[in-house]
């Protein structure tokens, strides 16, 4: 089933001799339960993508539909709404609270969404996450992967349609960020949750079962990852 579709996104900033083409006529899709990397060199236009496809970000051309809506139709407030309920955002520097312990910080967008916590999924999101020790620990008691842990689980809390993660390794060094997308492929697999990974780091993009390789605002190649003799290629 198809969950996400983009047709023939543009993003244009600037005008005249400033003009600069960030997304170039962008069309794909993406089925529910897929693991998706969108790698390519700074510059590329794939954070644009990402914003885009998260409403943080409107296009200058194009349309973009999540399970069948039409998110850049809406209203800001019907937007925000959407993306608090559909839309689980990582980025590179976590965005916690730093007032707020671990349990807070995940359960915080649904509790802004005027819902009533659901105590189970926390318990679980905390535990699959690695987090039991922490759950009472505020941002400045973790390490740099502790916390963007918690930025997986505030993602996954939701349930939400997809999952969007800008260079979540990023900020982490090579061990820490192998444990983190473990963590995220682990979600793919178990918990059937829909993700696309912005990444510049092919070695990482290969972790996904679909990669797509963005250059000058376009998608040069689309491939399905293919796995031998246990790893993938």
């Amino acid at each position: 089933m198809e969950i996400l579709r983009c047709e023939n996104l543009t993003k244009v900033y600037g005008k005249g001799d400033t003009c600069v083409k960030a997304l170039d006529n962008v069309s794909f899709s993406v089925e529910a339960g897929e693991f998706v990397s969108i790698v390519g060199p700074s510059g590329s236009g794939k954070s644009t993508l990402l914003h885009i496809l998260g409403g943080v970000d409107k296009p200058t051309g194009g349309k973009v539909w999540i399970g069948g809506t039409d998110i850049h139709a809406l209203n800001e407030d019907r937007m925000a709404i959407f993306r608090r309920r559909q839309i689980g955002l990582i980025y590179q520097f976590y965005n916690l609270l730093p007032v707020l312990n671990v349990e807070e910080n995940i359960v915080l967008p649904h509790l802004l969404d005027g819902r009533t916590l659901d105590r189970q999924r926390l318990t679980q999101v905390v535990k699959s996450m690695g987090l039991e020790e922490r759950r009472y620990n505020f941002p400045e008691q973790l390490s740099g992967g502790q916390q963007q842990r918690v930025s997986i689980g505030r993602a996954l809390y939701n349930h939400p349609a997809i999952l969007l993660a800008d260079e979540p390794t990023g900020n982490l060094d090579r061990r820490t960020g192998e444990e983190i997308i473990a963590m995220m492929k682990r979600a793919n697999r178990e918990l059937r949750q829909t993700q696309l990974l912005i990444t510049h780091d092919e070695r990482i993009a290969l972790q996904a079962d679909r990669m797509l390789w963005i250059e000058d605002g376009r998608i040069l190649r689309d491939e399905r990852i293919r796995v031998i003799g246990g790893a993938q290629q």
